[in-house]
C-alpha cells in the first residue's frame, strides 16, 4: 500500500487516481505524519439479484388451503 503526503497529493492528484484505477490498489493519504484518508478503487455494486420473470408456470389457486370452509358453499 502506497502512502503520500497531504501536500504532495494535491500536487499529483490526477496522476494517484489514475493510478488507482489502473493497479487497483489503495493509498494512505498523510498529514504530518499522520493518516488521515485512504483513497480506494471504486468498485461496481453488485447488482440486485430479482424474482422477476422467474415464474415459468402458475398452477392452482396460490392463495387457498385445499380445506373446505362453510363460506365456499354460500
Amino acid at each position: 500500500m502506497k502512502t503520500i503526503a497531504a501536500g504532495k497529493f494535491k500536487d499529483v492528484c490526477l496522476k494517484t487516481l489514475d493510478e488507482v484505477e489502473r493497479t487497483r490498489s489503495q493509498v494512505v493519504i498523510t498529514k504530518r505524519g499522520r493518516p488521515v484518508a485512504t483513497l480506494v478503487p471504486y468498485l461496481e455494486p453488485a447488482t440486485e439479484r430479482s424474482l422477476v420473470g422467474s415464474v415459468l408456470k402458475e398452477t392452482g389457486d396460490p392463495y387457498r388451503t385445499g380445506e373446505r370452509w362453510d363460506a365456499d358453499s354460500a
